[in-house]
């Protein structure tokens, strides 16, 4: 067993600091200040002095404090993310690529979900929440109708575009092989896991599952995918609603983490009836491996995420997935990780000889 080397004081100041980091890059993308060094000239080149801004040219250009976008300013460039020389600022390659809108490769909707009000209200409550074992606040991720979803839907494309088109390219000579291809996306969101698919398969259709708030967000995707005509919305509780099908595929994307085992086998085996006897289920999401926590931070640390938004939620172990799978009436799982990313992608077809019709 291998274990990371002793934290070092200026390590665990820059751990209790980080909450500022956040702040200061979320209302830098928040205000716009990236977009404005980029239309007043501030290019990407990484050099300050003739390539640079005034900050009181930025504040005039969106309606800012002087003191306050200087100081915002001063504070980016502190961090890396702007170029400067005391007195003009400009952009970096990476924030030139990443953080200014209409950039092909723009994240900074991310700073939306990542940084959202829910999360940062959740965590604030984290150390209540050890205590009782689960949500404290108001607003929590369990609840009907919960404004976060909107947002994750509507924000996170950039970031989930690699791992539908992994999904799609797992299942492309597969799919293309069906004589039919109906898809259905379990708790949705953006839907763009399933809309991946039938961009790429004419002959397939897919049927949305979620809140009818997050639907809203969906229809957009579809529409953007060019599969609007072969999308159909389902509003409702993915555990209470009839499901109908069969289901050639389905998916169950960046959900299971949210509940039990229990739960989550509960829903399995409801998906399982309503999967073809050849039919597929994928699972994408985090997972934890059979190493020490330092290894897998990522997961780890989503995990407090579960705990102080849901009663029972959190990120699974892959030997967990492969038996609540094989529980529900599902074969061996194969399991992908998805590059760059710290999330699997997990594969298993429905065993013929059990299924069960409905």
């Amino acid at each position: 067993m291998t274990h990371p080397p002793p934290q070092k004081p200026p390590e665990f100041f820059d751990m209790l600091l980080a909450y500022k980091t956040s702040a200061i890059v979320s209302a830098g993308i928040d205000l716009g200040i990236f977009g404005a060094l980029d239309s007043l000239g501030g290019s990407g080149n990484g050099r300050a002095g003739e390539a640079g801004v005034m900050s009181d040219a930025v504040a005039e250009h969106l309606g800012l404090s002087p003191r306050g976008a200087r100081l915002l300013l001063n504070a980016l460039a502190a961090l890396g993310l702007l170029e400067s020389d005391g007195v003009t600022y400009a952009l970096t390659p990476a924030s030139a690529n990443y953080l200014v809108p209409g950039s092909p490769q723009y994240l900074g909707d991310m700073s939306k979900v990542l940084v959202s009000r829910w999360e940062w209200e959740a965590f604030g409550a984290l150390a209540d929440a050890v205590r009782s074992g689960g949500p404290v606040i108001a607003e929590h991720a369990e609840q009907p109708d919960y404004g976060y979803w909107e947002h994750f839907a509507a924000y996170t494309g950039p970031v989930v575009r690699p791992a539908a088109e992994l999904v799609a390219a797992q299942l492309a000579g597969w799919a293309a092989a069906r004589p039919r291809l109906d898809i259905l996306d379990v708790a949705c969101g953006h839907g763009l896991y399933g809309y991946t698919v039938a961009r790429q398969h004419p002959h397939a259709r897919v049927f949305s599952l979620d809140r009818l708030n997050v639907l809203a967000v969906a229809r957009k995707f579809a529409a953007e995918f060019g599969v609007s005509e072969r999308a159909t919305m389902l509003s409702g509780d993915m555990f209470e609603m009839p499901l109908g099908g069969p289901y050639d595929l389905v998916l169950v994307t960046n959900t299971l983490h949210h509940f039990s085992t229990d739960r989550c086998l509960a829903l399995l085996r409801r998906l399982a009836r309503v999967t073809a006897p050849d039919g597929r289920i994928v699972l994408v999401g985090f997972t934890t491996r059979d190493v020490p926590p330092a290894e897998d931070a990522a997961a780890h640390l989503f995990s407090l995420l579960m705990l102080v938004w849901t009663y029972a939620g959190e990120v699974h172990a892959e030997l967990t997935y492969r038996s609540m799978l094989q529980v529900a009436g599902f074969g061996e799982a194969r399991l992908i990780p998805v590059p760059s990313l710290p999330l699997s992608v997990i594969i298993a077809d429905r065993r013929a000889n059990e299924v069960t019709a409905t």
